[in-house]
């Protein structure tokens, strides 16, 4: 704690600091939403290219960071991009999400897989993470970011997103030793993944077990939480220093078992009352959110009443001022820029 006045604002509140005013950053900061993203996205249609060719990957991290100063910024990825280092092909449709060629459905498959090597099979995320950190010089906090085993299961048993998941809940109901053995290996893999990022400059690592929320609390308790705790429990080992995120989509029902996963701070989304997820999750635990991204589309007066609603009910510690999930992409630039202009002036004693 001795470096404190060196360190980033983000960081030291992620580490438990009393500071004058939360932190703030947003979800896909970097993205459609910003006109800078999209005249890249002419010269580079793949995602894949936008992401894994370092140069690119490093501009359009840095585009919010120039545009608006947030006190994080996060590296350009995608929560797959680990994926064909364990030998599972994928590709990154746009507007429709991650597709995976050969989804994962037999033992065959799964035993096949390799171990993650990310030196040579992510060479491109240390160049990353090294700009951003000599970019930002420590005026912001880098965030590096890994997929939940849960989540990347959905993924890869499914073969792309889902509006049900029923091919990875009858898996997982009539089936689940296939799928432990795979929520497994890829609880390995995002530990050894999550390690790499902060050797390579992550200053906090957000992991998003984005569609946990689609579970049952009972159900949650068997294929989320313990492989959670796994990672986490991985990462904490060699980095116990390193502030670590949990984000659930659609979280209001399994929130108190986010807080048990390891993470060091839980993300809220609008579906729960930030005052009600401080009680819930208890005084020890930090808190990120929540904002509803729609917030957004409202006039600046709407979007600083619910800026400061969200602060007051957070407190005066361990909160991470955010949306509850990513920026939408048709989100007026200016009202970005508004967002992150209140949030910057804000001073706790002005919304108490």
């Amino acid at each position: 704690m001795g470096l404190s006045l060196s360190a980033p604002h983000l960081l030291r509140a992620a580490r438990g600091e009393v500071l004058d005013r939360p932190p703030v950053w947003m979800m896909r900061q970097a993205g459609r939403y910003m006109k800078a993203y999209r005249d890249l996205r002419e010269k580079y249609p793949s995602f894949r290219d936008r992401s894994e060719i370092p140069e690119v990957a490093i501009e359009i991290s840095l585009q919010p960071w120039l545009a608006f100063q947030p006190d994080g910024v996060i590296l350009f990825s995608d929560i797959v991009t680990p994926l064909p280092g364990l030998g599972i092909e994928m590709d990154i449709a746009e507007g429709k999400g991650p597709i995976i060629q050969s989804p994962l459905r037999s033992q065959a498959q799964i035993d096949q897989l390799r171990p993650l090597e990310p030196e040579a099979s992510l060479p491109f995320i240390k160049t990353i993470l090294q700009a951003l950190r000599s970019e930002v010089n420590n005026q912001s906090t880098v965030l590096g970011f890994v997929g939940a085993p849960w989540t990347l299961a959905a993924y890869a048993v499914e073969g792309k997103g889902s509006k049900t998941y029923s091919i990875i809940k009858n898996m997982a109901f009539s089936d689940p030793t296939i799928l432990h053995q795979l929520l497994a290996k890829f609880a390995d893999a995002i530990a050894i993944y999550a390690r790499y990022q902060i050797d390579c400059g992550a200053q906090v690592v957000q992991m998003f077990d984005s569609w946990a929320g689609q579970l049952s609390p009972q159900d949650y308790d068997v294929f989320a939480l313990p492989y959670q705790q796994r990672v986490f429990e991985q990462v904490k080992q060699t980095h116990p220093d390193t502030p670590l995120i949990l984000l659930v989509s659609g979280s209001a029902g399994v929130l108190e078992r986010m807080g048990k996963s390891g993470a060091d701070i839980v993300t809220v989304d609008w579906s729960i009352d930030m005052a009600d997820a401080r009680a819930r999750l208890g005084k020890e635990m930090k808190v990120q959110g929540n904002l509803d991204p729609g917030v957004l589309f409202g006039s600046q007066e709407f979007i600083r009443d619910r800026i400061h609603d969200t602060v007051r009910k957070a407190g005066n510690w361990g909160h991470i001022l955010n949306l509850g999930h990513g920026v939408l992409p048709t989100t007026p630039e200016e009202n970005v820029a508004f967002f992150f202009e209140t949030a910057k002036q804000l001073s706790l004693t002005t919304v108490t």
